[in-house]
């Protein structure tokens, strides 16, 4: 056979016989790859879609330390202070008693304070609730998927949500955390509504 003779007797093509056939082996690992990129694709989105400074605020569905559920879209009517804290966290101390004292000024006008123990042991969070008296509702964030949803920086957060369930303001750390500033929102969202 010379140089040149391969060009001139091409090789038939292949059929369908002699085609290579995808295995169970090969599929199961396509569908691997294509189920772990998909999940890398959910969590960059979630990493890139920044905090949830203002329209509507993610729903979710927890059980509270007693027992109780409460279900975001069933607070829709009524003003909502969603608190982030944790047992181990210095400025949530701070805040605490703030947040107790709104709960009690204003639980009978259409407000409700709801604190979610973030990334938290929950007999730690329970100590700290008995510590300061906390009587509003707070459940734990179990594997931390509510603050996910709310892209948290970290605690302590506390979100303002209106009568319509959309965030009207993030408050980072315990600087306007206190019964006066949160208090003079809520006058004006509870005159707003009248």
């Amino acid at each position: 056979m010379t140089d040149l003779e391969f060009l001139q007797d091409p090789a038939p093509a292949p059929t369908s016989a002699t085609r290579p056939r995808l295995t169970l082996g090969t599929l199961v690992l396509l569908a691997g790859i294509t189920a772990i990129a998909l999940v890398f694709a959910v969590q960059l989105a979630r990493q890139t879609r920044g905090p949830v400074e203002s329209g509507r605020a993610p729903n979710f569905a927890v059980t509270t330390f007693d027992g109780q559920p409460v279900d975001m879209d069933t607070l829709r009517g009524q003003i909502v202070l969603l608190n982030f804290w944790a047992s181990w966290c210095v400025p949530c101390r701070e805040e605490a008693p703030h947040l107790q004292a709104v709960w009690e000024k204003y639980r009978e006008r259409g407000v409700v304070v709801l604190g979610i123990a973030w990334s938290d042991v929950d007999s730690d969070s329970l100590a700290f609730m008995n510590e300061f008296g906390l009587t509003y509702p707070n459940a734990p964030d179990l594997g931390t998927r509510i603050g996910d949803d709310y892209a948290l920086a970290g605690v302590p957060e506390t979100y303002i949500i209106d009568q319509q369930g959309d965030v009207i303001e993030r408050l980072i750390g315990t600087t306007r955390v206190n019964e006066t500033y949160l208090s003079s929102v809520i006058d004006r969202l509870l005159a707003s509504a009248s």
